[in-house]
């Protein structure tokens, strides 16, 4: 076995077990793609076994931190079941649920969603790739079903030194699939869809927009970055009677009429605009446009803190317009996916945006992920997913 010997003090984050090596903190060692490797303190002693990526900054993601762990195919079998078995635990009113979410469920760099009867699989880091069809098998074995897609084209996999594959890994069929959501239907290509094919995170994000539509009777909604309608749906569902809806795909757009359709909503009900969603509140603000309800559900802006003060200015831009776009009374739900962006900051650049909007509103909810994609104790970079609900004073 191989082993990474660290710098003296860079082994205070593996006693607190947080699952990343950083190439800074390595003084000296190498192996393979994905190989595993033990990696000791400055004095030689054990830390953790871990795969070892010699492309990515991330030198080496930790498996376990069990001196006496063997990292085989048993040791994969169990973490598997571990984390399938874990969602049984979590309220998921859906037949869409996160399965495995990486690091939260010790295994670095895999994603597994389930939409019904089929697996969607994404295998990020090099040691998951390594590992590919051990882990296939596991979790065919685990969720009991035949079909595994794999969506390996994410450009992370760049960062791994690893190529972009996708396509059926474990048995075939129709790719085009359509999920359960709070009693709503939602239909879906796991080929060509974003991340997985959906957007399970909002899940929870989704039924509680729907609420405050209808608790607070909010009749016109905008709905921006729409993807494919999931807060559209939820809009109407909560007895909006009017939802315009933005964003620059029109692939995109044409499934999120399909999805009202399969909801039996009214297209009349609903405007979508294959346009650019800053510059349409820009547009929106200069005809005299206003909403009872806003959704800000832009992609990621700062996928480290690297990138965060010029993701700082965009998403103050687009909360500036939206809170000049909404009503008294009304609410905004606006996010960010940012990993490179925290809670607090997100906070503040929202206050930032208000104060130049000349408008503020109450903090009624901090929003996060859906539970099956979880944040552990020792890895707060699980937190991506950040959301406010605001309504305006």
């Amino acid at each position: 076995m191989k082993s990474i010997r660290l710098r003296p003090g860079k082994e205070r984050s593996l006693l607190r077990r947080h699952p990343w090596v950083f190439e800074s903190a390595i003084g000296k060692g190498s192996a393979d793609a994905g190989e595993t490797v033990r990696i000791e303190a400055h004095d030689g002693s054990f830390l953790a076994w871990a795969a070892f990526s010699p492309a990515s900054r991330i030198r080496a993601r930790c498996w376990s931190f069990e001196a006496g762990q063997r990292i085989d195919p048993s040791f994969f079998e169990a973490s598997i079941t571990a984390a399938v078995k874990a969602r049984e635990r979590f309220f998921v009113d859906s037949d869409g649920v996160r399965l495995v979410h990486g690091e939260s469920d010790g295994l670095p760099g895999l994603i597994v969603d389930r939409y019904g009867d089929t697996l969607v699989a994404q295998f990020l880091s090099a040691g998951a790739q390594r590992w590919k069809g051990v882990l296939a098998d596991a979790l065919l074995r685990a969720t009991g079903l035949s079909r595994l897609y794999e969506r390996s084209d994410t450009s992370s996999r760049a960062l791994e030194g690893l190529p972009m594959e996708a396509g059926w890994l474990r048995g075939e069929g129709p790719t085009d699939l359509v999920l359960r959501e709070h009693g709503w239907r939602l239909g879906l290509d796991i080929a060509t869809g974003h991340k997985t094919g959906y957007y399970l995170d909002q899940r929870d994000s989704r039924r509680l927009f729907s609420e405050h539509t209808r608790r607070l009777g909010l009749q016109s909604v905008l709905n921006c970055y729409c993807y494919t309608g999931g807060f559209t749906v939820a809009a109407l569902a909560g007895g909006a009677a009017q939802v315009t809806s933005i964003d620059s795909s029109g692939p995109a757009l044409e499934r999120a009429r399909a999805n009202l359709a399969l909801n039996g909503f009214d297209t009349a009900q609903a405007e979508f605009l294959d346009a650019d969603a800053n510059a349409s509140l820009r547009r929106l603000g200069e005809q005299g446009r206003r909403f009872d309800a806003i959704v800000l559900d832009p992609p990621k802006l700062a996928p480290t803190v690297a990138h965060a003060e010029r993701a700082a200015r965009a998403y103050k831009d687009i909360n500036r317009l939206a809170l000049k776009l909404l009503e008294p009374g009304g609410v905004l739900f606006t996010y960010s996916c940012s990993g490179g962006i925290s809670a607090d900051l997100f906070h503040k650049i929202v206050a930032s945006a208000a104060i130049d909007a000349g408008v503020d509103g109450y903090v009624t909810q901090r929003l996060g992920g859906a539970p099956d994609h979880p944040m552990t104790l020792v890895f707060p970079e699980g937190e991506y997913l950040k959301g406010l609900v605001i309504v305006r004073r």
